[in-house]
């Protein structure tokens, strides 16, 4: 016990036995809620990121526990070799360095393997509202004019536009039941990049296909241009 104090209060595990200590309470108030991790990476940039596009702040920690782990490793042998001052600071500085060169090999791989085993999810996409049923929010829905609320996966809700077809805001003029108001349901088949709107068409659950119906298939509404 005695030696492993000695190395852990000696040059240079102290240097990372002081960071582990504000490592640790940097957790402890996130685990009691007075410190959010997300809030200090949005501080720190939304450019800032740790190894491999972990988050920073698990980077950090983990750079700093493994550095302290073979800083102290590296100060116990420094100990046990007789050597005089001068060269004992040589050792010293060898160790630190180490110790720095080591936590950043490790932490790297830490982060590959878990970008191989544990691959990020695409980032959320209007295409994804694709299929989706939405309720109309203006008064009516034309060719250059229109929004609707949809509902996400994850229950969250948002406002987008949308647009008809001018063969299909035809045809309703032939079945008025079919016409696109406020209140009424849509069915969004496609997304217009360039217009950054989506395609939709009257929606009547009864009518539904079932999950075999494809956008552009057969009994769905192209959506045109002109």
């Amino acid at each position: 016990m005695g030696e492993f104090l000695d190395a852990a209060l000696g040059f240079p595990a102290v240097i990372f036995g002081a960071a582990l200590v504000v490592v640790v309470c940097f957790w402890l108030l996130v685990l009691a809620g007075a410190a959010d991790q997300h809030s200090f990476e949005s501080d720190l940039g939304s450019g800032t990121v740790g190894f491999g596009g972990v988050p920073v702040t698990v980077s950090v920690s983990l750079l700093v526990v493994v550095a302290w782990f073979g800083s102290l490793s590296g100060t116990v042998l420094m100990h046990r070799i007789p050597a005089s001052g001068a060269t004992r600071a040589v050792l010293a500085v060898a160790v630190l360095t180490g110790s720095l060169f080591f936590a950043w090999g490790t932490v790297r791989l830490l982060a590959l393997l878990f970008r191989r085993y544990f691959p990020a999810e695409p980032p959320p996409s209007r295409k994804d509202f694709v299929g989706l049923v939405c309720t109309i929010r203006t008064g009516s829905v034309s060719a250059v004019f229109g929004q609707a609320e949809v509902a996400a996966a994850d229950g969250s809700t948002a406002i987008v536009q949308v647009r008809q077809a001018p063969r299909a805001a035809r045809l309703t003029e032939l079945h008025p039941e079919d016409l696109l108001v406020s209140g009424s349901t849509g069915l969004l088949y496609a997304y217009d990049e360039e217009g950054e709107f989506f395609w939709v068409s009257p929606y009547d659950a009864s009518l539904d296909p079932g999950p075999k119906a494809r956008p552009g298939g057969l009994g769905w509404p192209e959506a045109t241009n002109g």
